[in-house]
């Protein structure tokens, strides 16, 4: 990943006649990608278990009603053929409880990585670009986010904000943890901007706007992907272990509620028939989080030509 952003970009060298989004040898982006992800079994794994908590994040409450029935017949029951990972403590069917929590895990997660590249780029950007009191202000800013300990202050934040939907969730987790990539993109910045094809396209009078966004951006945008995947997987260890400390209110599905209630409720942690109430969070946490290492690895080699194989 280092490599990437430390070679000298071919904006408007010797490379410059070789189309947007193509490769080499003429292939485009998805072609690469392909031939990647199909050498790469586990990248393509890591992409197929992503898809699944995708896709189950967008069509999983629509398979179940609204709420999830109760069968105090049932309570705890092992898995069976009715209740393929068994029921929780008021006769809930666990696996309808995945499903429909997937939606609001996967998505404030998404919008928390998508706060944090987003904020992060753009100050990083404007700060390492534009120097002087721009730059000044927005590191001392920077500075004071990256001291305040997040999950602490998520906490405190929680007595205030009820973090109903997925959208607030999101956007309190971004605005927390864009710091660290604020000061990394600014410290790409301030290596690209002496480049000399940086200074070309400033002699040939291109607008500061047109030289972030079209020459300095592309350059560091495999390294924001990056972080914006790994901003993901901190969104959802947050904001379970918000759900599960029980500092915000238990109106949503989420799989943080779910250990929460089999710890508290169940009493998983001293009978074993609600262990697989409390293992079934825990396994889908899990699994998305090898998902994301996994295509990591295989994304590292599609966006760093240097990585590829001949």
């Amino acid at each position: 990943m280092e490599a990437i952003l430390s070679e000298e970009p071919q904006s408007l060298t010797s490379k410059e006649l070789i189309p947007a989004g193509r490769g080499q040898r003429g292939q485009s982006f998805w072609a690469i990608a392909w031939s990647v992800l199909r050498h790469r079994p586990t990248g393509m794994l890591g992409l197929l278990i992503i898809l699944l908590f995708t896709v189950l994040a967008i069509i999983g409450p629509y398979l179940y009603p609204s709420p999830l029935p109760t069968d105090t017949n049932s309570i705890l029951a092992p898995p069976s053929r009715g209740h393929v990972l068994g029921t929780d403590f008021e006769g809930t069917d666990v696996l309808a409880l995945i499903v429909v929590g997937t939606r609001y895990v996967i998505l404030s997660a998404a919008l928390a990585g998508f706060f944090i590249a987003f904020f992060g780029t753009v100050l990083g950007l404007i700060s390492g670009y534009f120097l002087g009191w721009t730059d000044s202000v927005i590191m001392r800013v920077t500075d004071f986010v990256l001291t305040i300990p997040g999950f602490p202050l998520l906490i405190v934040l929680a007595t205030v904000w009820k973090f109903g939907d997925p959208l607030s969730m999101g956007f309190v987790l971004g605005i927390v943890g864009w710091g660290a990539l604020a000061r990394a993109v600014r410290s790409q910045v301030l290596s690209l901007r002496e480049r000399t094809f940086i200074e070309a396209a400033r002699g040939l009078g291109f607008s500061s706007f047109h030289i972030i966004t079209r020459e300095v951006l592309p350059n560091i945008a495999p390294y924001i992907g990056m972080k914006f995947l790994l901003g993901v997987t901190g969104a959802i260890y947050a904001q379970v272990g918000l759900f599960f400390l029980g500092v915000v209110p238990f109106s949503v599905s989420n799989w943080g509620v779910m250990l929460n209630f089999a710890y508290r409720q169940a009493g998983a942690m001293y009978s074993s028939n609600a262990l697989m109430y409390l293992l079934a969070p825990l396994v889908c946490i899990l699994l998305v989080t090898l998902g994301v290492v996994l295509f990591l690895d295989a994304a590292d080699e599609i966006l760093n030509p240097r990585l590829r194989r001949g």
